[in-house]
């Protein structure tokens, strides 16, 4: 790859690029504002939209969208006549969940064993830093090639759909020939990959109430209905006995097409503990591309430390359903909120509120840009041949901008291969796979200008 210009200038950028992501990193950018200052996303929108400027887009701004957050949006134009790309990324950040299990601060860009760890280093302020290499890139050799349109989003994780709304509002901002969402990932580290698959997601708050108030376990156990023990029982009918997802009415026996997924190398993956068995049935793949998938992100009850001798009156739980590609989040949604009324033993009073949800996605991997990719990443990875993955994660822009502009090519790449730990504590992103991205994105650009 060193042979290649465009790779050598790359290659020249990489110390930059490592101080601009260390202070990306360093905005604790989670766009939860229960938990987290909202001063910490203003800070990283303002930051990317500095460095954007900084490479002559126009019409900047910070776009406040209708869930409470801001975007950042610039133009760079490209030669007369040339074809408009729309690069994609997203700053906010998942909480760093328990600080004190990570190896280094979560909001502290480390390097340790030849990986940059902090939180949201891959997933996605690298996303950010990939685009503006591959853009740096162009610009040393010939300029860029395309129109660009950037747009950083500053609530993806939430799913609350702030940039879907404000797109769907503005329907000619992002308009664009081909669109490159730099927040999927490489199969694994080395082998270049395009995601042609999402899965789409509902999220629920679920709520059981049986008691007045809280009552004496002596007194009244044995009889009084515990909210607590209810909220247990209908979140266990969202499995089978081998782990399965079974929701009333949605289907969960499609099969995945494509890449093969080593139920061995999954289990290192995900660092699965010996002796410990996988969940479901069909492939891993299947598993986790094809097939709807439940969990349970959060519960809330007495701590373990403090807890009195009560039966609970009142209970909550956070539960995500992940659904694939043919399936309709809304109806998904519906079945779901079904499922745990009828389910909630005892006549409980049960509540079920949405919170968040969004489409799958399916990409057309035969149009002119996917081969542009593929050339690129030959370039990039010598000796590797571009593959086809899906990816269980769900990124709702993704339906939003498909129908939005149906003629335009959508390409799913990124830095979220399984060792980047996204989501998780100790999350990292691979220098070297940072650099070779760059590489094929802004090789993807030139081939794609030129077809």
């Amino acid at each position: 790859m060193s042979s290649n210009p465009v790779a050598e200038t790359v290659s020249s950028l990489m110390p930059r690029a490592k101080e601009e992501l260390t202070a990306l990193v360093a905005f604790k950018s989670v766009a939860d504002f229960d938990q987290f200052p909202r001063s910490e996303s203003v800070g990283a929108a303002n930051w990317i939209a500095s460095a954007l400027r900084a490479e002559g887009f126009q019409d900047v701004d910070l776009l406040d969208t209708p869930d409470g957050t801001q975007s950042v949006y610039g133009y760079l134009p490209g030669p007369e006549g040339a074809k408009t790309v729309l690069l994609y990324a997203h700053y906010d950040v998942q909480p760093p969940l328990d600080e004190a299990a990570w190896a280094t601060p979560p909001f502290e860009l480390t390097e340790r064993d030849g990986r940059w760890y902090g939180r949201g280093a891959a997933d996605c302020k690298g996303g950010v830093l990939m685009h503006l290499l591959a853009l740096r890139a162009l610009k040393a050799h010939g300029g860029v090639p395309v129109h660009v349109k950037f747009i950083a989003e500053g609530s993806e994780e939430q799913g609350t759909g702030g940039l879907e709304r404000y797109a769907e509002q503005h329907p000619e901002l992002l308009a664009a020939d081909t669109i490159v969402i730099g927040d999927a990932g490489n199969f694994r580290v080395g082998l270049p990959t395009v995601t042609s698959t999402l899965r789409g997601m509902t999220l629920v708050r679920v709520k059981v109430d049986t008691l007045e108030g809280n009552l004496h376990s002596g007194q009244f156990g044995g009889a009084a209905p515990d909210a607590l023990a209810a909220l247990i029982r209908v979140l266990d009918s969202l499995r089978a006995e081998d782990g399965s997802t079974t929701v009333d009415g949605l289907a969960s026996d499609s099969a995945w097409e494509g890449l093969a997924y080593d139920e061995e190398q999954f289990r290192r993956d995900a660092r699965v503990l010996d002796g410990v068995e996988l969940i479901g049935s069909g492939s891993v793949a299947d598993r986790i591309w094809a097939r709807p998938a439940v969990t349970v992100l959060g519960i809330d009850c007495p701590p373990v430390v403090g807890a009195t001798p009560s039966v609970q009156a009142s209970a909550r739980a956070l539960v995500s359903l992940r659904v694939p590609p043919g399936v309709d989040a809304g109806e998904a949604t519906k079945l779901l909120q079904a499922h745990l009324e009828s389910r909630t033993p005892w006549g409980a009073r049960v509540a079920v509120e949405q919170i968040g949800q969004g489409q799958a996605f399916r990409a057309d991997t035969t149009s002119p840009a996917y081969q542009a990719m593929a050339d690129a990443m030959a370039v990039a990875y010598p000796g590797e041949e571009m593959q086809y993955a899906g990816q269980g994660g769900s990124i709702p822009l993704c339906n939003t901008l498909a129908a939005l502009y149906p003629r335009a090519e959508i390409l799913l790449i990124g830095l979220s291969e399984p060792e980047a730990q996204i989501h998780a504590v100790n999350e990292s992103v691979s220098p070297e796979e940072l650099e070779r991205l760059s590489v094929a994105e802004a090789l993807c650009l030139r081939n794609y200008a030129a077809g």
